[in-house]
């Protein structure tokens, strides 16, 4: 499995997983990589298997089943947990949902949801959020105000574990976009997010 790396040997590294739609290298996943590595936070990213066949290939897939997600972020973690005892883990919707269903067991130092999926728009938690009730690892969840996989209101009814904190963008969405008449912009969401990530981190 290949590995992006960004940024010099810093003590404090990030393995940032993809989202379900778009690849490690997406305009999103470089921005806050860029905001990040300016913190000197050292950002590892990687794909699962369907999105590198879609690299490859050009062919569109959905997503790798939930034991191929899981099993492909154990041998980034096997990869990557020599390399620094300030190793964090998580990523965009998927890539970090499925970081939070390992957290506890690879011993992260944290864990970081970057618009993280409570639900499908439209529907209910179910057993989503039935890990986050429990979990022990300090985590941090940036989320856009009205993203429609789990808004403000919703996400503060959950009784997840004290473990977890918030950071809030203002309007944002599921990727942190806010609307031309918040005032807000995307690029001053993920230089927030970014300035929290690093705040967590220390």
């Amino acid at each position: 499995m290949q590995l992006k790396i960004s940024g010099r040997k810093f003590e404090r590294i990030f393995v940032m997983a993809h989202g379900a739609g778009a690849p490690m290298d997406s305009d999103w996943m470089n921005e806050l990589t860029q905001a990040l590595v300016k913190r000197e936070i050292q950002v590892i990213r990687f794909e699962f298997p369907y999105m590198q066949q879609r690299r490859e290939t050009g062919v569109k897939r959905p997503p790798n089943t939930k034991k191929v997600l899981l099993e492909s972020w154990q041998q980034v973690f096997e990869k990557v947990s020599s390399k620094s005892s300030s190793l964090y883990i998580g990523g965009k919707s998927m890539g970090g949902r499925m970081a939070s269903l390992l957290a506890d067991e690879l011993g992260a130092q944290g864990l970081i949801g970057l618009g993280f999926p409570f639900h499908a728009p439209g529907k209910e938690p179910g057993d989503r959020i039935d890990h986050l009730k429990k979990i022990r690892t300090k985590t941090l969840i940036i989320q856009g105000t009205r993203d429609p996989m789990g808004k403000k209101e919703e996400c503060l009814s959950y009784p997840l574990s004290k473990k977890i904190k918030f950071h809030w963008l203002d309007d944002g969405d599921h990727s942190w976009k806010p609307r031309k008449k918040s005032g807000h912009t995307l690029e001053e969401h993920i230089e927030s997010a970014a300035t929290a990530i690093d705040k967590f981190m220390r």
